[in-house]
């Protein structure tokens, strides 16, 4: 077994990448944390066969993956490790300690694809009935009936929702402006019940706010100016509860999925949902084509007559004659 406790300077080094890596690219503390749990394992394996983690060759590095394999991490967890000594040996590299990346050109491990979990035509009508009767006001009822509306509408992730301007909203628009990740922006069209819900809850906030017009579309006293992640993310669980649904299975993101499976069994254009999403990879939206494609399977697996094994004993054998052929 690896020791628990790595050599000082194995620990210098990856103390000093950290450090560059906080400094020169504003790394979040996450994932300085989980740059150092990975690379400190990586050091103590090293430890335990005499080597220094700095030292690692191209043949070491596989041999590790291999150990990391056999021990039985994950795809994902084993991804994360090769990509934290990737970032290691490249430190080490532009400081002129290396001549080599050894951990360059290694491919990761294949990752099972996910498929998106996602939420029925059905159970989503169920969701927005009971949003529009959610919370003790005709103020609070119209705000979540119009987050719900817009979120399924849309396909907007949660934390482009909450922040939505304002003024964005003004003028019964057809198309809302949301800016994604990256800081990019892109428009997103609105279906009839979506600008329904936001006439209307746009009319409230104008009857509310008549000396200042509010920053957010959905504002708040709280720090952000905005309803945040979480508190969207407790009042969904809510209505999922009045809806008559598992809240567990209910999430922000699977309102995201919905939106993309329902458009795609609709027929809609691969690239178009793209857009929509805010993707920057066509690879990313296709996976929804699985998901579909899945759903496809199920129905004709359950409703095609030739899937039905129970043949009834005194079923009158077919007439083959001319005459009754179609």
């Amino acid at each position: 077994m690896p020791n628990t406790h790595i050599h000082h300077q194995n620990v210098q080094d990856i103390e000093t990448f950290l450090e560059a890596r906080a400094a020169e690219r504003g790394a979040a503390q996450n994932t300085l944390m989980a740059y150092a749990r990975d690379l400190r394992d990586a050091a103590s394996w090293a430890e335990f066969r005499h080597m220094k983690l700095c030292e690692l060759e191209r043949s070491d590095v596989e041999t590790y993956l291999k150990h990391c394999d056999a021990i039985g991490l994950s795809a994902t967890t084993r991804a994360r490790r090769l990509s934290a000594l990737r970032q290691f040996f490249g430190f080490l590299f532009d400081e002129g300690r290396r001549s080599t990346n050894p951990a360059l050109r290694l491919p990761g491990p294949a990752k099972p694809k996910r498929l998106p979990k996602t939420i029925s035509p059905e159970d989503v009508s169920r969701l927005l009935n009971a949003a529009e009767q959610h919370g003790k006001t005709d103020y609070d009822r119209a705000k979540f009936a119009c987050l719900l509306h817009l979120l399924y509408a849309t396909g907007m992730r949660v934390s482009e929702l909450v922040s939505v301007p304002y003024a964005a909203a003004l003028g019964d628009p057809e198309m809302l402006l949301v800016r994604g990740k990256g800081n990019k922006e892109r428009l997103v069209p609105l279906s009839p019940p979506a600008r329904a819900a936001l006439s209307r809850w746009v009319h409230l906030l104008e009857l509310r706010y008549t000396v200042q017009r509010p920053r957010y579309l959905f504002p708040s006293r709280g720090a952000t100016g905005h309803l945040t992640r979480v508190a969207f993310f407790l009042a969904l669980k809510s209505i999922a509860l009045e809806a008559g649904l598992d809240p567990k299975e209910i999430t922000p993101h699977r309102l995201r999925h919905a939106f993309a499976t329902h458009l795609l069994a609709g027929g809609a254009d691969l690239r178009a949902i793209q857009v929509m999403l805010g993707h920057a990879d066509l690879a990313t939206t296709e996976i929804y084509t699985h998901v579909v494609q899945d759903q496809l399977r199920d129905l004709v697996m359950q409703h095609h007559p030739l899937q039905q094994t129970d043949t009834p004993q005194d079923a009158a054998p077919a007439d083959t004659s001319d005459e009754t052929k179609i």
